[in-house]
């Protein structure tokens, strides 16, 4: 059994791309408008959410930011990053609610559209089993500017995960997932047991339509969500974790 969990604005607050250009910033890589830029993209996308242009936007200048740089120098960024700006930025209702899947024996696999580089080291550090995220084409070791496949958005997400279900021969209807945009709407009906995580609007009154549960993050919440987990999820039969 899998629950997957998206990142931004789900499991961190805001986007987790920015933080990836501040410690750019902080070597040299990315010019200071550039980073202007980039929180000017992060403080919107915590107000009202995702929404194809700007994440589009966010898109192209990460690409540009690491054309030519290698592998290992942004793997050492991401570990900087998560250090010194994403793990106070973590929702610690959230990552309760994936160390309760894990505890139920299930595996719990980040799903999202930032760099794979950065999703691998927040599963890492949290202890997850791994992560799906946007590949990054690189040549001999340095990144060429451009994506290896798709970007990890939208009907991409329910590819994946329906790829990894069945690699892991787990029944979709019996698996979890949880997010906050819109965006996400098919990989939540993919699955037989979804949450949604201070929603944005439209997936807010998509929910309510379909009575979803949403889970926004207090204390009360997060312990009726805790519940639901305790209650309706079945103990994985066991089978051996699988990182990516």
């Amino acid at each position: 059994m899998v629950a997957f969990f998206d990142v931004d604005n789900t499991l961190l607050r805001g986007a987790s791309i920015y933080h990836l250009g501040r410690g750019a910033r902080r070597r040299g890589m990315l010019r200071l408008r550039d980073l202007v830029r980039f929180g000017w993209h992060q403080a919107r996308f915590v107000a009202v959410g995702e929404n194809g242009r700007h994440l589009v936007g966010l898109r192209e200048r990460a690409l540009q930011l690491i054309n030519g740089r290698s592998e290992q120098e942004l793997e050492e960024i991401a570990e900087e990053v998560y250090d010194d700006f994403i793990a106070r930025r973590l929702w610690p209702e959230t990552v309760e609610l994936a160390r309760e899947h894990l505890r139920k024996g299930h595996e719990v696999w980040l799903i999202t559209a930032t760099p794979l580089v950065v999703a691998r080291v927040i599963a890492a550090r949290l202890g997850l089993t791994g992560a799906l995220g946007t590949r990054l084409e690189s040549v001999d070791g340095l990144y060429t500017g451009a994506l290896a496949g798709p970007m990890l958005h939208g009907e991409q997400k329910v590819t994946a995960a329906t790829t990894l279900a069945g690699f892991l021969d787990s029944n979709l209807a019996d698996c979890w997932a949880y997010s906050d945009s819109r965006n996400d709407i098919p990989l939540l009906e993919l699955v037989g047991n979804r949450v949604v995580v201070n929603p944005d609007a439209l997936l807010a009154r998509h929910a309510r339509t379909h009575g979803w549960s949403t889970l926004r993050l207090r204390p009360s919440s997060i312990r009726r969500a805790q519940r639901l987990v305790r209650r309706e999820a079945r103990p994985a039969r066991g089978k051996k974790k699988r990182r990516t």
